[in-house]
């Protein structure tokens, strides 16, 4: 994969391994993931496992990050979405932030959820069924959203609060 926004990336990783979680880095295929610095290639990430590899039964919870190439990409693979969407059904705690909420939508999980993303999402999430507001982070249940690699500490302790409800 490539186009991941890397400190969407590596700002939760590291708020879990602080929290004393072991973060996994899943993938569809096997390798590295290309990540970026918004347009500008930054560094790459070795893929733990791969999407035909895991099952949501194997983690607390799922952190999707953003930037815009990675979730329109990741998008257009049904067995991402296939485990994004039992992530979300299950009522496993799901983390996303910025674009990655394209994966929701794709997922059909925002419907009849309060959310936010990058702003030029919300027309997405609103024809999807979602309620969009403009806010640092948004915890909808066992979901939560944020906007942008600003709102990271917002929505890295709101995601250790919805990890530590289940860990």
């Amino acid at each position: 994969m490539e186009g991941i926004e890397q400190v969407e990336l590596t700002g939760p990783w590291k708020a879990l391994e602080d929290a004393g979680w072991e973060p996994v880095l899943v993938a569809p295929d096997r390798g590295d993931v290309q990540a970026f610095e918004h347009l500008d290639r930054a560094d790459r990430f070795p893929v733990d496992r791969t999407v035909a590899d895991v099952a949501v039964e194997d983690f607390a919870g799922l952190v999707l990050p953003g930037g815009v190439a990675n979730p329109d990409a990741l998008r257009t693979d049904a067995a991402a979405v296939d485990l994004v969407r039992g992530f979300v059904q299950g009522g496993a705690p799901v983390a996303a932030i910025c674009h990655a909420i394209w994966m929701l939508v794709e997922a059909d999980a925002v419907r009849d959820r309060t959310l936010t993303s990058w702003p030029s999402l919300q027309t997405d999430v609103r024809n999807a069924g979602g309620t969009w507001v403009d806010q640092e982070v948004v915890t909808d249940g066992s979901l939560v959203t944020s906007r942008k690699p600003d709102d990271l500490p917002a929505f890295n302790a709101a995601m250790l609060d919805v990890l530590g409800a289940v860990g």
